[in-house]
């Protein structure tokens, strides 16, 4: 199944009741499949909408009345939306974005890359907030995040966003769905149903008491130390006695991994560290990890975005290089696995 396929299928099978998007390359086949299977349900709706601005304000509608819904775009059409973002943060609503990124900054170009990681990971509108962010490698992690991303919004009251790109969302592998689609979805608690004789409630984003606004504020900062504690997820490959660790994510992750195990045939003892959730970051492991490796390379299809991150969790205690393609170049593990190489043996590591 190609992975936007696959995502459409797993909100589905996790009880989506309403999706609202319009079409951009790369991830035209999340919506495509919307309209063939989500509109077929009862209860349920597909809408294309006249904008991406559009979009994400339904979305908005459908979660304050307590349906799980999601829209999806590719990187310029969630700029449009970050407005809306923002909107549904401040009044802790859940929602499932998905971000299925291409080559920019500006109009760019349709083939994938991962600059929008600053975007994802520090809110992307306007305003002290946050939203989690999923960092998926495999069509099978599409699916399966897919699903947790529903589950996180719904608990912590907070949209989700799936940073996914157009391999990742055009490439084909098999998957295994961890659930059936609900017969009948349910409403979430605490909707916004009209009173039906109680008391009437008021959602809304605006105040003029700044010291209200505030409070609100540090609320939802808690509700994100609370996210950081609990729902920080990475992966590892080969680290236990690596010298050299690769640092990175999505679909990077997948031709990092091709390279390192290329590397090791060579005896070349390299590793890779890969943040799952890319907020909250995994600073902790990857700080333990600096306790043996002094040595780390962080790669992404961008500029030089997580690296930040890297420097930021690591506290000084190893030395980061940076490699990246920007633009929507796709490098290869054997280029890629050039500059591992080259690094390792500048570094003294083979000795």
């Amino acid at each position: 199944m190609d992975g936007n396929s696959a995502i459409a299928e797993a909100a589905i099978r996790a009880g989506l009741r309403c999706y609202f998007g319009y079409p951009i390359t790369p991830q035209n086949e999340l919506t495509e499949y919307m309209a063939l299977h989500l509109g077929r349900r009862k209860g349920c709706t597909f809408l294309q909408a006249e904008s991406e601005v559009a979009a994400i304000n339904m979305v908005y509608g459908a979660s304050l009345v307590g349906a799980r819904a999601m829209t999806s775009s590719s990187s310029p059409g969630i700029s449009l939306k970050q407005e809306g973002i923002s909107y549904l943060a401040a009044c802790e609503l859940p929602a499932v974005i998905v971000n299925m990124q291409r080559g920019g900054p500006g109009l760019g170009s349709i083939s994938a890359a991962q600059s929008d990681y600053f975007q994802a990971t520090r809110g992307g509108g306007h305003g002290d907030y946050r939203t989690i962010v999923l960092g998926p490698c495999s069509v099978q992690e599409l699916a399966d995040m897919t699903m947790r991303a529903f589950d996180l919004a719904d608990k912590y009251k907070i949209p989700v966003m799936i940073l996914g790109d157009g391999v990742l969302g055009q490439m084909k592998e098999p998957v295994d769905f961890k659930r059936e689609a609900p017969d009948v979805t349910p409403t979430r608690e605490g909707a916004l149903m009209g009173a039906r004789g109680r008391a009437s409630r008021v959602v809304k984003t605006f105040t003029s008491n700044p010291s209200e606004l505030e409070e609100i504020n540090w609320s939802l900062f808690r509700r994100y130390q609370l996210i950081k504690k609990n729902e920080t997820t990475w992966d590892t490959f080969m680290t236990d006695d690596a010298r050299l660790v690769v640092v990175t994510y999505g679909i990077a992750a997948r031709i990092a991994k091709g390279a390192i195990k290329n590397l090791r045939a060579e005896g070349l003892k390299v590793g890779l560290y890969r943040p799952v959730t890319l907020w909250p970051f995994p600073d902790e492991p990857l700080r333990e990890l600096s306790k043996n490796v002094k040595q780390f390379l962080v790669f992404e299809m961008n500029m030089g975005q997580m690296i930040e991150d890297v420097q930021l969790a690591l506290a000084g205690q190893g030395e980061v290089s940076f490699y990246g393609r920007p633009g929507g170049v796709i490098p290869t593990p054997d280029e890629v696995g050039r500059v591992m190489s080259r690094l390792y043996y500048q570094k003294g590591l083979r000795s």
